[in-house]
């Protein structure tokens, strides 16, 4: 009895985090792109070069485990040949577990990107997730010899085969437009300016002991009467709601002053462009006309991580009359997963987010702003 349940609960377990997992990261490919090439930098570093060789294939890579992850879900939750299915299983929590410990205890990745920008864990959160999902994982390949089948051998295959090239055909979709849901803090609706802000500002728990009794005593607030407690510790109770969401936006001008407070007046449509060597033409000539028709009616500005040089290049040989300016290549790769990519803000509020693959017209635009 006690191993069917711990057969059912491994199963339900494990098939639905792993399908929840990839779910998110398919919803944002390029997210899961960004974090592979930072997991590819730091191994280049400690590793060998190696791993230089496989940043170009970031998106690509990140897509494969993504969908695999998705696909062993369903596996296991339909027992789809389970002694292939746990084995993969296995070697990819082995896998994960390793990058989640590595980065945990080196301190090398901050965020494993392990439910992309929806939950955010530190490290020491991930890599104790991986450990009890070895848990359980351990446990299916032990018994992976005694699960049947929960559909027949023709209609497992359907199923996983079809899950695969679903899962495929909306991962190249989120990569060609912009992810269906919006997790980052600079998507619509946001006011950047109040995400750069607290939510809240520190509170303080002190802990003292009574010197008549030895009780302890917590407080809000430092007990000045020191002939009857004597001070212990103090930690922060709120240190999750202190942090702005937001702490690195910043806008540069080509002379090097800094124009940030500009951005959030008026009526700005930000051209992001953060790498003109990556950066697709498929579509500039709709976009240097978007620009064209706001002239007078919008401000609209390029920002970029290129260097001046590069940047002035690419204006010149695209023909693109608007002004540009710099910021963190990082900020601009979050702001919108599209290079180009487009975003309207009025008065610091994101209005509008396209890809280059979607620009807008003038009046799509100027329907949001009125």
């Amino acid at each position: 009895m006690f191993r069917k349940i711990a057969d059912q609960f491994s199963r339900f377990f494990i098939g639905i985090l792993f399908i929840f997992s990839g779910l998110i990261k398919l919803n944002d490919p390029v997210g899961t792109k960004i974090k592979m090439e930072e997991y590819f930098e730091v191994f280049a570093e400690d590793f060998g070069s190696f791993f230089h060789y496989l940043i170009p294939y970031a998106l690509e890579i990140g897509m494969i485990l993504v969908v695999l992850e998705i696909v062993l879900g369903v596996a296991v939750l339909i027992y789809y040949r389970m002694k292939v299915t746990t084995v993969v299983l296995l070697a990819l929590m082995i896998f994960f577990t390793f990058l989640t410990f590595y980065s945990a205890y080196f301190n090398k990745v901050t965020d494993c990107g392990c439910f992309g920008d929806a939950i955010k864990l530190t490290p020491w959160e991930s890599f104790t997730k991986d450990v009890v999902l070895m848990v359980f994982v351990l446990h299916l390949f032990w018994y992976r010899k005694h699960y049947q089948p929960a559909l027949r051998t023709l209609e497992g295959h359907a199923v996983v085969g079809a899950v695969t090239l679903i899962s495929f055909f909306l991962g190249v979709y989120a990569i060609r437009h912009l992810p269906f849901i919006d997790f980052r803090a600079y998507k619509i609706g946001n006011n950047i300016p109040q995400q750069m802000q607290p939510a809240e500002q520190p509170v303080f728990e002190y802990v003292f002991i009574r010197k008549d009794n030895g009780e302890e005593v917590h407080s809000e607030k430092y007990l000045m009467d020191t002939t009857l407690y004597k001070y212990q510790s103090v930690r922060q109770t709120n240190e999750d709601k202190t942090k702005a969401k937001i702490t690195d936006f910043a806008v540069t001008s080509v002379e090097g002053e800094d124009v940030t407070q500009q951005a959030f007046e008026g009526n700005k449509l930000f051209i992001i462009i953060y790498d003109v060597s990556a950066a697709s033409a498929s579509n500039i000539d709709k976009i240097r006309d978007l620009a064209k028709a706001l002239e007078g009616k919008v401000d609209v500005m390029a920002l970029t991580a290129s260097g001046g040089e590069a940047f002035e290049a690419f204006r010149h040989e695209h023909q693109l009359a608007f002004p540009y300016y710099y910021a963190d290549a990082t900020v601009l790769k979050t702001i919108v997963r599209s290079n180009p990519g487009i975003t309207l803000w009025v008065n610091g509020n994101v209005k509008g987010m396209w890809h280059h693959n979607d620009t807008p017209t003038a009046d799509e635009v100027l329907q949001l702003i009125n």
